[in-house]
């Protein structure tokens, strides 16, 4: 909105004349301080301000920050404007007429610079030396200058805001009518909660000695209190002091910390002489302040953050490229540096998926290959393979010199509260690989960047990279699963004719079974055992016929690290810890609860405390358990054999792929006995059900079909069900293994759905059949269709090939 809208010749020159008084003093200033002014003065009118700004009843606290607002010129009037010096400590709120007009405080030449003032929406003074103030008023001005502190206010945190509210309440309860630095301390002590209040109780301080303190210095002031009670000068200047302390810090936000942080670096005052008084040193609680911001969490990221823009700014042309590194190394993870430091687990085979990744690398256009597979083939460990190929030097000369960085995306988003900070650390990160020419970017579930950090009126990752992936300007390898390939990439046409998809087939059970054995001795050192070369043949068979669910090489080193980790516990648990050991490891947990609980509290120095003698209990106990392992190890070497990976597979799965056991065959060959217990006759089909399961359980069947298949027939009552019942319990180890389905319930065609599930597109397609769910969830049972015959023959259709394989 234009000012001089709509308004009449002598205001639009009085305006004209505001203004160009407001650039003289920028000229000044320029002049003697070398601050390079904005060539726009802010003129605010009446027609410029909302309507509500003159009715609005801001808060006392708002008013008393005034000193800190925005060069304003307010004219209400064509009367003439003119300068008059006053007194640098001039109180704004005193200026009550149109004939008090303030440009210059007299001695003064430091003025800042002014910032625009574009409707109604205050910019906030940035790298200025000094918060001085120059101003035309005009009558009435003050509602107007509570409008504009109102923005700047929005800097002090909650906390802060309670501790100048109290201190304005302390003044007026004393008499008083300044905010001088002692009403400060007094207020941070009051609030009660913040970590600056903390700090100073456990030096001795509260509020009602504190207050006997200041009033035994001051006395009491006079009572006559006005409604606006201004800051002293110094009182001004802590403010200030604060809001720099909380910028060296890092934080968006002024704090109690920060505010006593001021307070102390005050050796003169009434303040200064509560601390003398007391005898608390100002140097001992600002160290305390300082370890206790470091020992919160956030104050650690602030610290970390801090240190981060030291390292990014060194002096000369190279400060671009080195915060642009720091960028690259925050949000990636250097392959290639890790396969040179041996931290990579070796690639065994996979040699034509890596070839055909370098191929699509080499292109000219389209040169972004998409790793596409079901999860747990091995995708990831494919991009990591090309860059141990890189260290090693086996691959072609355009690749020679790449650096690949896997991206961390969830990083990348994490900590962008406000809009456009994802934008931005991805366009930076983007830049540093754009202008590094060398830099191949992994993208591991790259799917997820269709939608990453994207918000309202903000566009995602996905859409941010396409330009830069069209033109090449980087180049990226991205993983993901068929599925999701599916529903989130082949839908963006523009995002998939970018990548070129390269397919990771499951590997075969020979090549599986090389992976194993090459990257076993990982596991071996890991553990600090051996695996057989049986156990390895084991994991890789056991887990490709039972575990379905899952795919291969993934399944097969999850079945050897578990294997190893079951042997491992039960090695350690034949020789218990030392009473000694015991002891301090009570001791120790005992400790981390305190240092819990004073952490909660915010009680940073006992916490400390604790820390140390945390430390030095755990240094005792490894001392003394490092000669204990040392003893075991020479004792005897745990090896993990078949049977380990055979039992490791039955508790998840609950198949007994155990070798038979001498109680497990001696219950087999009683197996009629047992059941004759329950069913009393019947011996013709008691014992070719017990053949049967003899048979199965030896491994003389196939082992893609059921363990036995038996049809039961009979006329009704004669002990068909409790025949089933008695086997379960018996062979499965409970009654409640058995599953039934009455299969009265699918006499119509349309029923099977109900045992396989609804076909794609139908209601309930993703709940799966009642045949199917619970065989999933239970697969070693019996499983008894009552009533057989009653089922319609498409049911008996889909039997068929349920038995046959």
């Amino acid at each position: 909105m234009n000012p001089t809208t709509s308004l009449t010749a002598p205001r639009t020159a009085a305006i004209a004349e505001a203004r160009g008084a407001v650039h003289a003093i920028a000229r000044m200033t320029q002049a003697e301080t070398g601050v390079a002014p904005v060539q726009r003065a802010a003129v605010v009118t009446p027609e410029v301000l909302p309507p509500h700004a003159a009715q609005s009843k801001w808060s006392f606290v708002t008013l008393s920050m005034a000193f800190l607002a925005i060069p304003i010129a307010v004219v209400y009037s064509a009367r003439k404007i003119l300068a008059k010096k006053v007194p640098a400590t001039v109180d704004l709120f005193s200026i009550k007429s149109a004939t008090e007009y303030c440009l210059m405080p007299e001695g003064v030449t430091d003025v800042v610079s002014l910032k625009g003032f574009n409707g109604c929406q205050l910019d906030m003074l940035a790298n200025t030396p000094t918060y001085r103030v120059a101003m035309l008023c005009g009558p009435n001005v003050q509602e107007h200058i509570r409008f504009a502190v109102f923005a700047l206010f929005e800097r002090f945190n909650d906390k802060c805001v309670k501790v100048v509210m109290l201190a304005q309440e302390e003044s007026r309860r004393s008499g008083h009518n300044q905010v001088g630095v002692e009403q400060l301390l007094l207020g941070i002590i009051g609030e009660g909660t913040g970590v600056a209040a903390r700090i100073l109780r456990s030096h001795g301080l509260d509020l009602k000695t504190a207050r006997g303190e200041v009033a035994s210095i001051l006395g009491r002031g006079a009572d006559s209190v006005g409604i606006e009670i201004p800051f002293t000068d110094r009182s001004k200047k802590v403010l200030e002091t604060a809001q720099a302390e909380a910028q060296a810090l890092g934080h968006n936000q002024i704090g109690t910390e920060h505010l006593l942080l001021a307070v102390l670096q005050e050796n003169k005052g009434v303040a200064a002489k509560v601390f003398s008084n007391m005898s608390i040193e100002q140097e001992r609680v600002r160290q305390a302040l300082l370890q206790a911001i470091a020992e919160t969490r956030q104050a650690e990221e602030i610290l970390d953050t801090t240190a981060r823009a030291v390292d990014r700014a060194p002096q000369g042309s190279g400060q671009k490229e080195q915060e642009q590194t720091s960028v690259l190394e925050e949000y990636t993870v250097d392959l290639t540096e890790k396969a040179k430091n041996g931290e990579l687990d070796p690639v065994i085979g996979r040699h034509d998926e890596i070839e055909r990744v370098i191929q699509i690398l080499g292109r000219r256009t389209k040169n972004n290959p998409c790793l596409i597979g079901e999860p747990g083939v091995g995708k990831t460990a494919i991009a990591e393979g090309l860059a141990q190929m890189i260290v090693d030097g086996d691959v072609p000369e355009n690749l020679a010199d790449k650096q690949v960085a896997q991206l961390d995306l969830t990083l990348l988003v994490a900590g962008t509260k406000f809009r456009g900070e994802f934008e931005e650390r991805l366009k930076n990160l983007l830049e540093e690989v754009k202008q590094g020419h060398n830099i191949i970017l992994v993208i591991d579930e790259v799917h997820t960047l269709v939608g990453a950090g994207a918000a309202e009126g903000a566009i995602d990752a996905a859409n941010i990279m396409k330009p830069g992936l069209a033109r090449g300007e980087y180049q990226v390898v991205g993983a993901t699963t068929i599925s999701e390939y599916r529903q989130h990439i082949e839908k963006d046409a523009a995002l998939e004719r970018r990548f070129q998809p390269a397919m990771v087939p499951e590997p075969t059970i020979d090549d599986c079974i090389e992976i194993l054995h090459g990257v076993k001795h990982k596991y071996e050192a890991h553990h600090g055992l051996e695996y057989t070369d049986e156990a390895v043949v084991a994991a890789v068979k056991l887990a490709g016929q039972y575990i379905n669910d899952r795919f291969l090489p993934d399944k097969a080193i999850d079945l050897l690290d578990e294997a190893g980790s079951c042997q491992r516990l039960a090695q350690s648990r034949k020789a218990p810890p030392l009473p000694e050991v015991q002891q301090m490891r009570k001791q120790v947990k005992q400790l981390k609860e305190e240092k819990a609980e004073a952490l909660r509290t915010q009680d940073f120095e006992s916490a400390a405390v604790v820390r140390k003698q945390i430390q030095e209990l755990e240094e005792k106990m490894e001392g003394m358990t490092d000669g204990a392992e040392e003893e075991t190890a020479t004792d005897a070497k745990v090896t993990v054999t078949e049977e380990h990976i055979a039992n490791i597979v039955s508790r998840w799965t609950g198949v007994p792929v155990e070798k038979v056991t001498k109680d497990e065959g001696a219950k087999l060959l009683n197996l009629e006995e047992k059941l004759h217990e329950k069913v009393i006759g019947q011996d013709e089909a008691v014992s070719g059900i017990a053949r049967a399961l003899r048979r199965a359980r030896v491994g003389m069947k196939d082992p893609n079909r059921p363990i036995a298949s038996m049809f039961f027939l009979g006329p009704t009552g004669v002990g068909k069900t409790q025949l089933a019942k008695a086997l379960a319990a018996q062979y499965f180890g409970s009654e409640d293994a058995m599953i039934r389905l009455d299969m009265s319930e699918y006499m119509e065609r349309h029923t099977v759905s109900k045992l396989i599930g609804s076909p794609p597109g139908y209601v309930g397609y993703d709940e799966g059949g009642q045949l199917t769910e619970v065989v999933r969830k239970k697969p070693y049972s019996l499983l008894l269709f009552d009533e057989i015959e009653k089922a319609h023959p498409d049911v008996f259709n889909m039997m068929l090939q349920i038995l046959e394989d």
